[in-house]
């Protein structure tokens, strides 16, 4: 399984919605196996296949050693009850802002193997699985509708003691650095 390229957030596929997945295949399971390892090799807890260029419905989570795999995700349900946490992700390294989303949501879709699933998640999987289904739709953490503001986005550079054992090395930190952010009103 290949690490793939984890496409920064100015690239196109990033602002679109992705297409729904028909029947899940040995090509799509690939994509999910290809998208876990890319995951796990940058260190994040969470994937959506147009991070790495794919316009599907397909997103790979991970959390205290469970995995996700999700074809066609949807959120069924949301609670009332929100809270606001700092979020970053894969396709803006080393940024940060608060993202205020529900504590509980109901997820449904079908697992690596076409099966249907339902996850009703709360806490860190709940939020990772509406991060990733954002994407799925064309939505970034720093878009308005999940910001309050820009100016909330912080840049937080990688910690010299290895606490930031997921960032990129110094070279391709000043290249994502320097990366213009296109924001749409969408």
């Amino acid at each position: 399984m290949p690490v793939l390229e984890i496409y920064d957030v100015n690239q196109p596929v990033l602002r679109q919605r992705a297409r729904k997945v028909g029947r899940v295949t040995s090509a799509e399971q690939r994509i999910l196996d290809d998208m876990l390892e890319t995951m796990r090799a940058a260190n994040g807890i969470g994937l959506a296949a147009p991070q790495i260029g794919v316009s599907q419905r397909l997103i790979v989570v991970e959390l205290d050693d469970v995995t996700y795999q999700l074809v066609n995700p949807e959120l069924t349900d949301a609670s009332d009850e929100t809270d606001v946490v700092r979020e970053g992700c894969l396709s803006l390294p080393n940024y940060y802002g608060p993202v205020e989303r529900p504590v509980r949501v109901t997820v449904r879709a079908s697992d690596r193997d076409g099966r249907k699933v339902r996850i009703k998640a709360t806490g860190m999987l709940s939020r990772a699985l509406q991060h990733e289904i954002d994407h799925l739709d064309g939505v970034l953490f720093f878009d308005p509708q999940r910001m309050r503001s820009l100016s909330d986005l912080r840049y937080e550079p990688p910690q010299p003691d290895g606490e930031n054992a997921d960032e990129p090395s110094d070279e391709q930190t000043a290249k994502r650095k320097s990366i213009p952010v296109v924001v749409s009103a969408a």
